[in-house]
């Protein structure tokens, strides 16, 4: 696809997204409504359920995450000021936002800043994403570095105990730059500890702590999946960054993940992030009708079905432009470029 126009050559994908880059207050208002309002009604219900039965709190738990998620997702959007005009109301209710994820707001945004201007760069990793070492580089590493990629790409710690530890602790250690990021995280620190030991003096630490320690396991962990899909798929567009071509690591390096209905809903159609990555300004409600709209966003989709395989991929393979699995390593080691 040629990076100034859409497929028909006639107009600039630039204006395209610009059609679509326009908040509407009363779908954000809604959208905040539908889904604070349930999250804090499901958060209460649920440590009253520990009153009957920890079988009744474990789906209630669930449930309460997936709003959980889709408030993340009005904090994704605040963050690239898409959600309101108004950059002072995306900053207030992205921090608010912020403390139910326990992310510090500007960091956060700072940090996600530069995955958007950096994703599919070869030259350029590290920061806001899913760190992909090469074949070579893990080949030329320390043992140390090899075995502690092995942990971090591991399903189970990537998945399950991985996102909890990012979410709970490191999120609270302040970045080593940056006055403003900085100070978002003391602050949620502080707005963390007071918001804490309330709920634990008011509702008792034991119910508190169960429900929010669930929340935070599901929620993030289903994060975490959705961001990894996001950029970790079959044909997933990479390269140098002297070639490095932002509307092709855009569309091509950022996953269609085309879900049912109802997880479309609690995800913020985050789905359509190919359509994201191109146009960060557009409100999240405003992706399915750019996708329908529009032949240049139709890519192939990724299934709930078919993500299931991304699991497999651990390396990115240069010699072959793909991204690979362990068994790449073998082909590597015994002298011969794999095919």
């Amino acid at each position: 696809m040629d990076s100034a126009t859409d497929i028909e050559g006639e107009v600039p994908w630039q204006q395209i997204v610009a059609a679509y880059a326009r908040p509407d207050l009363r779908k954000s208002l809604w959208q905040t409504a539908n889904t604070l309002i349930p999250y804090f009604a499901l958060f209460y219900v649920s440590m009253r359920s520990l009153e009957f039965s920890f079988w009744l709190t474990l789906p209630l738990t669930i449930l309460t995450a997936g709003f959980m998620v889709r408030a993340f997702i009005i904090f994704h959007d605040c963050g690239h000021g898409s959600f309101f005009k108004s950059q002072r109301a995306n900053d207030l209710l992205g921090r608010v936002t912020g403390i139910l994820a326990f992310t510090p707001y500007y960091r956060w945004r700072h940090q996600h800043a530069i995955h958007h201007a950096t994703s599919g760069d070869l030259d350029r990793r590290g920061i806001g994403d899913v760190y992909t070492m090469t074949v070579q580089e893990y080949l030329a590493a320390p043992t140390w570095k090899r075995i502690g990629y092995r942990v971090m790409r591991n399903p189970l710690a990537m998945l399950l105990v991985g996102p909890l530890i990012i979410f709970v602790i490191v999120e609270r250690i302040p970045p080593a730059k940056g006055k403003r990021e900085i100070a978002s995280v003391w602050w949620t620190n502080l707005a963390l500890a007071v918001i804490v030991t309330a709920m634990g003096m008011i509702f008792g630490w034991r119910e508190y702590l169960i429900v929010q320690l669930l929340v935070l396991f599901f929620g993030t962990g289903a994060g975490v999946w959705l961001f990894y899909v996001q950029h970790n798929f079959e044909g997933v567009y990479w390269e140098h960054h002297s070639q490095w071509d932002y509307f092709k690591a855009s569309l091509q390096g950022s996953s269609f993940y085309k879900l049912p209905g109802l997880l479309q809903w609690f995800t913020g159609n985050i789905g359509f992030h190919h359509i994201h990555h191109l146009g960060s300004r557009i409100p999240n409600y405003n992706l399915p009708k750019a996708h329908r709209e529009n032949p240049l966003f139709r890519v192939k989709p990724l299934t709930l079905l078919s993500s299931v395989k991304c699991l497999k991929w651990r390396l990115y393979d240069e010699a072959n432009r793909q991204l690979a699995g362990w068994d790449v390593l073998r082909q590597y080691r015994q002298g011969s470029t794999p095919t």
